[in-house]
């Protein structure tokens, strides 16, 4: 037997397996829900991959006879899926789990169940499993497709279940998906990180770099275009090292541009770009295609090379700035955004300065900016950090007034013109809130019937974040 058709057959008797907890669970679950059937609540902290993978447990649960719900007290089964990439994200988990210690004691046969990043770290695990008894299971990034096993031993025991697996370099496809949207979706084409950035948990939680088969995304993508998705963006810690896992090496641009060829409205998105292994070819890839949004996040991170190489991030500050002048060259309207991080480890207020410096040389579209958050079993977590917090919030704020007067300077430069948008959500005031392939926010007036579709509109003032239109 060839080894494709024996990785075939533990991936069906995996679904298999699956699928019966699945169906013995929906009997179960029913019994112990306290309407006719058993609602579910699935919250989401932490990046785009988190919600995909939170559409999967959906899914799962949905097989199980689950409906959801947003209202923590009326749900039978709550699952916090978590994030460990900053310090913030974990407070706020430890913060709701704690409220929900009250809907457990009116309510003992709610199931409370905590997974992802965070539950994948040892001293987190631990503490959950100390502190929070109400919690009935546990269940790191590399456990979520043995979910249904893992329901139905806690529930049929009564046992707390800790269930933190290693990574087995596996991709476990075939898993039932309910998707949060149903015109702008997520499509994971790679999981893991092979870079070992000096300040990031990512490697340690989600493992190394798997792609995914192109033959399973391209599946995956024609599915959500038939259902009409028109807005779709390929997920992976770092998208253009896809391919390299794979027994048949296959680029990443190669596999956007055959995504682009599928037939139908929608447009494409990507997240997130490494400056390391960003090549010519998929800037070219861009340039060519209508489908493919003229959007790149390529996350900076500093400007001082010095910096750069204390984040063991792998190019400097020339090479950063080649991709964005061969960008500019070939997609002239191309937008940039990206991740800055400030007050690293050993950053100096000189240092800070020549992120400045380059933030205002692309002229990024938009930034997401952070202070440092020290993560445990990281090397920068163990490095010197002279500068206190207070120094590093007035860096900060600077860096938001520079950014602000960059956005509100392109921003008005739109004035004027006109935009294929795609209307996102309405407004209680009338007025519906659009995006152009730019990713940037446009609101104008129009009826909610529009949501879901493309429409054209000229801009007609600008703030400093969003633009004002009317239709065209």
């Amino acid at each position: 037997m060839q080894d494709n058709q024996i990785l075939e057959n533990i991936r069906d008797n995996e679904l298999a397996r699956n699928h019966e907890y699945s169906q013995l669970l929906c009997d179960i679950l029913r019994s112990r829900a306290r309407g006719k059937s058993p609602m579910a609540l699935v919250r989401t902290y932490g990046c785009q991959q988190n919600v995909a993978d939170s559409e999967r447990l959906k899914g799962m649960l949905a097989e199980m006879g689950c409906e959801f719900t947003d209202d923590e007290n009326d749900a039978d089964i709550i699952i916090f899926n978590t994030c460990a990439v900053r310090e913030h994200a974990e407070d706020r988990v430890f913060g709701n789990v704690g409220a929900l210690k009250s809907i457990k004691r009116r309510h003992p046969s709610l199931i409370i169940a905590l997974c992802g990043c965070m539950m994948e770290q040892e001293h987190i695990a631990q503490r959950i499993y100390k502190s929070f008894s109400f919690v009935s299971l546990v269940f790191g990034t590399h456990e979520i497709h043995r979910f249904p096993k893992l329901l139905y031993d806690t529930v049929t025991t009564g046992r707390r279940i800790v269930a933190r697996g290693e990574d087995d370099g596996k991709i476990h496809e075939g898993l039932p998906i309910v998707r949060d949207g149903t015109f702008k979706g997520w499509l994971p084409i790679m999981y893991g990180c092979n870079n070992f950035c000096t300040y990031c948990i990512v490697p340690y939680v989600r493992g190394r770099e798997r792609s995914r088969d192109p033959n399973m995304i391209m599946s995956e993508a024609r599915g959500m275009i038939s259902a009409g998705y028109k807005d779709i963006t390929l997920l992976g810690q770092n998208v253009n090292s896809y391919g390299k896992t794979l027994e048949r090496e296959k680029t990443f641009a190669s596999l956007l541009t055959d995504i682009a060829e599928i037939d139908g409205d929608f447009r494409l998105r990507f997240m997130t770009s490494h400056p390391k292994d960003l090549s010519n070819e998929l800037i070219d890839v861009i340039a060519s295609s209508d489908k493919i949004c003229n959007h790149i996040h390529l996350p900076l991170q500093s400007g001082s090379d010095r910096i750069l190489k204390l984040m063991n991030r792998h190019y400097d500050r020339k090479r950063y700035m080649e991709i964005v002048e061969y960008a500019k060259k070939k997609i002239p309207n191309i937008s940039l955004t990206s991740d800055i991080i400030v007050g690293f480890p050993g950053e100096t207020y000189e240092d800070f300065q020549e992120t400045l410096n380059l933030i205002r040389e692309v002229g990024f579209t938009s930034l997401f900016t952070f202070i440092f958050s020290p993560r445990v079993g990281t090397p920068a977590a163990e490095m010197d950090d002279p500068v206190p917090y207070e120094e590093k919030s007035k860096w900060f704020s600077e860096l938001l007034k520079v950014q602000e007067e960059i956005a509100a300077k392109r921003c008005e430069s739109m004035v004027g013109e006109r935009y294929r948008v795609l209307v996102e959500s309405a407004k209680p005031d009338g007025e519906l809130t659009s995006r152009t392939e730019e990713n940037i926010i446009v609101e104008f007036k129009g009826s909610p019937r529009l949501i879901g579709t493309f429409q054209n509109v000229e801009i007609t003032r600008a703030r400093n974040w969003i633009l004002k239109g009317k239709l065209a």
